[in-house]
């Protein structure tokens, strides 16, 4: 086994655009994504596990196991907005060639249901941030990139490490179009903050309208999947130490 989809159903979907929500810097696209599916009415169609992904189980409250994976899921717009597919998951992949084949495969399933667009989301670690704090993004053409500082994001230079900067390459190759949010954040711990502003972007710019007020639920849920992960202790032993197992991108 390299990279292994389970697809649960095919749906129909119109004119859909994929956001990508992965492990990263301050966990902001974790915890973005991860509101998303809890208060959209959206539905798991396909599972991913890969030999490239953590070398570990993820042990539940009752004592479980369960193994590192990725989650796609989709939502129908009822209001004349884009319809959605969700990418989430509580890990990425460890290597290049990982990294490559999964974004591929999650590329070739989005192709298959009419996506042409793409949204990935993450943190961009500064030593302090503002408040609220800034938004900066990077696009697969000028005319995308103008969409992306529409929303009041700076332009990006420099390397966007991971799935968050590698989709939107290889997208582009590809025919799609899309952007990257990243969001300026210590990077220390979970951070909610940066995660709403990432999700005050997509409300704007795909019409969503998502009630952020119980954000802090996403926010839980990560902590205990990076106390799973032995990450953190809980409470506000938060910090995570660099070069240890994980490893997390942009």
């Amino acid at each position: 086994m390299v990279c292994t989809i389970e697809i649960y159903e095919k749906p129909k979907l119109k004119n859909p655009v994929l956001i990508e929500g992965l492990p990263g810097i301050g966990f902001v696209a974790n915890i973005a994504t991860l509101h998303l599916i809890h208060e959209l009415k959206v539905k798991l169609f396909a599972e991913i596990v890969s030999a490239s992904f953590q070398d570990l189980a993820l042990i539940t409250e009752k004592g479980g196991a369960r193994s590192p994976i990725n989650e796609l899921y989709y939502y129908k717009s009822d209001n004349g907005g884009r319809d959605l597919i969700i990418w989430y998951g509580n890990t990425q992949a460890l290597t290049t060639f990982g990294q490559y084949e999964l974004c591929g495969r999650v590329l070739d399933i989005a192709q298959e249901l009419g996506c042409q667009y793409l949204i990935t989301i993450g943190g961009f670690k500064k030593d302090e941030i503002k408040t609220p704090p800034e938004v900066y993004c990077a696009a697969s053409d000028h005319e995308t990139l103008n969409d992306a500082v529409s929303l009041g994001a700076k332009i990006m230079v420099g390397q966007i490490f991971g799935v968050a900067g590698l989709l939107v390459g290889l997208g582009k190759l590809r025919g799609f179009k899309g952007f990257s949010l990243l969001i300026e954040t210590l990077g220390t711990y979970p951070d909610a903050n940066a995660a709403r502003s990432a999700l005050l972007a997509l409300n704007k710019f795909l019409n969503l309208n998502v009630d952020l007020s119980r954000l802090d639920l996403a926010t839980e849920k990560t902590q205990k999947i990076l106390e799973s992960f032995g990450l953190v202790r809980g409470g506000q032993e938060e910090k995570k130490k660099e070069g240890q197992q994980l490893r997390w991108f942009i």
